[in-house]
């Protein structure tokens, strides 16, 4: 038989105040991590109003020639940013045959429910999905050869899907399976010129 192996014992302080002591200061640590951590992690977090809209996205519109549009991601969307062309301004006063020529639908802000549908008549500013399914239009200018249009066609917006058409300020024509304007988002003009995507001045409030 082998002796009984004796294993070592933890050393218990014996002294009740000072297990005590530890005790507190342990707690006391554990609780200011904490403390100190939910600010921290929480600096990460967007706002509410943040997650409801999507970051701003910028541009600038000095960058687009007359008559040609660029496309800028913002949530996920393609925004396209025009510069429309006297030409082109020229058509949208009392273009016929549309759905919501005076842009009663709440497809744009208010700053933006105007013939020309934008801030600045020659920069229009809309999500480039079509309001019925969410394809994508494509720009057809005036003497297409494209027969899905009308002979008369004075230029705008064709979406090849299901064959929804849309003047060049985003509204949609009669009888289209498109039912609404195209949507127009939230966007302002800070000093230097530069287009913001996704907000406005009513967010400083």
């Amino acid at each position: 038989m082998h002796p009984t192996q004796t294993l070592p014992q933890p050393v218990v302080p014996s002294d009740p105040q000072r297990r005590t002591w530890l005790l507190t200061s342990s707690a006391m640590g554990v609780a200011a991590t904490a403390a100190v951590a939910v600010p921290f992690v929480s600096s990460f977090a967007p706002s509410e109003r943040a997650r409801a809209q999507g970051a701003s996205v910028s541009m600038n519109p000095a960058d687009v020639a007359p008559g040609e549009m660029k496309t800028v991601e913002w949530r996920g969307q393609p925004v396209w940013v025009m510069r429309r062309t006297p030409e082109m301004l020229a058509t949208l006063d009392g273009m016929q045959g549309l759905a919501d020529p005076d842009s009663q639908a709440k497809q744009q802000p208010a700053y933006a429910a105007n013939t020309h549908r934008s801030i600045k008549p020659e920069l229009f500013v809309t999500v480039g999905i079509c309001t019925h399914l969410g394809c994508s239009p494509v720009t057809l200018k005036q003497g297409t050869s494209n027969p899905s249009v009308p002979p008369d066609w004075q230029g705008g917006f064709f979406c090849p899907c299901h064959g929804s058409t849309f003047d060049f300020a985003g509204r949609v024509f009669k009888n289209k399976p498109a039912p609404t304007n195209l949507v127009v988002p939230l966007h302002k003009y800070l000093a230097d010129g530069t287009l913001l995507i996704g907000e406005d001045d009513s967010d400083a409030a």
